[in-house]
This record gives C-alpha cells, sequence and structure tokens, in this order.
C-alpha cells in the first residue's frame, strides 16, 4: 500500500474531465482532497493524498500522464530556505497538520514534507518570506 501527497495541475482542456473519477473506478486509488483552485476553462490544480496498490498508483499516474495532467508529489512545491530562516516560530504557530514544528531545546523550525498539506498559511505567516509554495495554477 502507497500513499502520498501529489499536487495534479489540470490544462485548459482538462479541467473538466471526470480525471480523478477515473483514478478511483480504473485503478482503485482512493484521494483526499487537501486542497483545490479549479477555474472554468483555465488552468486549475488539486493537491491530493492519494493512496492504493502500487502498482495500481503507478498505473493511475500513467493514465493521467496521457491525460495530460502535471503531478509531483507536494514537496516539490513547499519550500523552506534553512539559511534565512530566523526560527521564530511563527509559521508553526499557524500550521494545522504540525508539519513545522519547533524543536526543543534548540528552538529550531523543522519542516516535516510528509505532514504538509499544502494550505500555504505559513507563507503569510512567515515574516522573513523564508517559505515558498509553488502552488499556483497560474502557467500550467
Amino acid at each position: 500500500m502507497i500513499k502520498k501527497r501529489m499536487v495534479l495541475r489540470f490544462t485548459k482542456k482538462t479541467w473538466n474531465q471526470p480525471i480523478v473519477y477515473r483514478l478511483v473506478r480504473e485503478y482503485n486509488l482512493a484521494f483526499n482532497i487537501l486542497k483545490a483552485s479549479v477555474f472554468p476553462k483555465e488552468a486549475s490544480l488539486m493537491v491530493l493524498e492519494i493512496s492504493g496498490a502500487e502498482e495500481d498508483f503507478d498505473r493511475g499516474m500513467a493514465y493521467l500522464k496521457d491525460c495530460g495532467v502535471v503531478y509531483e508529489p507536494l514537496e516539490a512545491n513547499i519550500k523552506k530556505d534553512e539559511t534565512r530562516c530566523i526560527h521564530c516560530g511563527a509559521c508553526a504557530a499557524v500550521c494545522p497538520t504540525e508539519a513545522l514544528s519547533i524543536q526543543r531545546p534548540e528552538m529550531h523550525v523543522i519542516f516535516d514534507p510528509e505532514k504538509c498539506s499544502g494550505c500555504e498559511l505559513c507563507v503569510k505567516a512567515c515574516p522573513p518570506r523564508v517559505i515558498v509554495a509553488t502552488l499556483s495554477s497560474q502557467g500550467a
């Protein structure tokens, strides 16, 4: 069994297709929508937690590619610049999934991409702007 958090980017031509439905029906994959920005006739995106048998997952990802849906792991879209982080903890205070936490006693902010849902609350809360999320559907 495999479980991954993925960003799916739909084009102007694929935004209204039953692509996620087919992942369930034809590839036996389960999903949980973590975030979605879907607009009629525009490039759109969804952040999904997808789970299923590894073989079904691989076949489902091949199906997405064939449909023209660009996909990548969520962690590829969230970055924290460790060299500029001041470890103030503002991001950890707003993180609903505890993907950002404070390591004690050092008081360092730690990022666990496995827990991240892509909500982007940390991006807005970070005073030095060291967290970058490239989840925007623009240009997809």
